[in-house]
């Protein structure tokens, strides 16, 4: 007689409650502490760290998010993030009820409630749950999800020898969408996967024209051979404020200082990155990130060069400075 599938036991509140007792995986120690407006508190317990599955974010990508980075209990440029985030709901037409202030003095709660200094602040602002059809109007009503998490090290203090970068052949985003910081992150999570299978540790993506859009969380830039700073037109991407905040150093201390001869934002052609003296990585966390090999080359003389040197100094001195930072510990 052919097996069928095994009885499925019934789950409910109290094999909940074992399943987590008996169960921890082990990226649960990177999780410190979530609030849920959905739940009404924070939670120390990676295992209540959940989203319902009915809500938008999860069923159709209809949520917003950003990542910041807090130091020594500092959030740097966190006005740039709120910016962000604002602009991309009016975009989508999706309401915030929660007020800078609140989501600020909410990130201080859940930064002392992790106990931790140092970690990455993700804010997630999702339509919310209701039903399980395309359309916005079932929703209840927006819902807010704060978490902190513990980061590891920058990237270049990780590998001071610069980064692997091959070229992406998953279409880029386009129009409308680069510009909005959504969760639907597939192109992302595929362009990730092909970084991994090729050996490197970034992919970079060109748009239908062939001309440089982003890497899976990050933008990049090159440096010419004239010494020109050149990132993508900014239509064209989601403009990060780590790259946001680079461009403005390069333009106020690297061309100043003879540095750089130039700083542009145009459209960057596969032909420019092979070419290029230097190729930059922007980001969160890998702040100013050396790309020193491009599709299995190596990018200039194949080591970090002077304009990744003078930027990752000026941005560091920059995430130090009291103007930039919002104090949550």
């Amino acid at each position: 007689m052919k097996q069928g599938f095994p009885s499925i036991p019934r789950f409910d509140a109290e094999a909940f409650r074992a399943w987590c007792k008996n169960t921890a995986h082990p990226w649960f120690g990177r999780y410190c502490a979530m609030y849920s407006s959905w739940f009404g508190g924070i939670a120390t317990d990676p295992h209540l760290m959940l989203i319902p599955v009915d809500d938008h974010m999860v069923h159709r990508g209809d949520g917003l998010f950003e990542t910041m980075r807090c130091d020594d209990g500092a959030v740097y440029r966190l006005d740039a993030h709120f910016d962000r985030l604002f602009a991309g709901a009016e975009r989508v037409r999706m309401p915030i009820p929660w007020s800078r202030a609140e989501m600020t003095d909410i990130m201080r709660q859940v930064l002392a409630a992790g106990g931790k200094r140092d970690a990455l602040i993700r804010l997630f602002v999702s339509r919310g749950p209701g039903g399980h059809t395309a359309n916005p109007a079932e929703c209840e009503g927006p819902q807010l999800w704060i978490l902190a998490i513990r980061r590891g090290p920058n990237f270049m203090d990780a590998h001071p020898e610069g980064a692997r970068v091959v070229p992406s052949g998953i279409p880029a985003k386009s129009g409308f969408f680069p510009r909005v910081k959504s969760v639907n992150y597939l192109p992302n999570a595929l362009m990730f996967m092909e970084a991994s299978a090729a050996g490197a540790d970034f992919a970079l993506g060109f748009d239908a024209e062939g001309f440089m859009a982003e890497l899976p969380t990050e933008n990049a830039g090159i440096v010419t051979r004239d010494g020109v700073l050149c990132v993508p037109r900014p239509e064209h991407v989601l403009r990060g404020t780590t790259m946001a905040r680079a461009l403005e150093l390069a333009r106020e201390e690297l061309v100043p200082a003879g540095v750089l001869r130039g700083v542009e934002e145009r459209d960057v052609a596969r032909a420019e990155v092979d070419a290029a003296a230097e190729l930059l990585v922007f980001g969160t966390t890998p702040i100013v990130t050396a790309g020193v090999e491009w599709d299995g080359r190596p990018v200039g003389a194949g080591r970090p060069g002077p304009v990744w040197r003078a930027l990752h100094a000026a941005m560091r001195r920059d995430m130090r400075d009291p103007a930039r930072l919002t104090a949550l510990a």
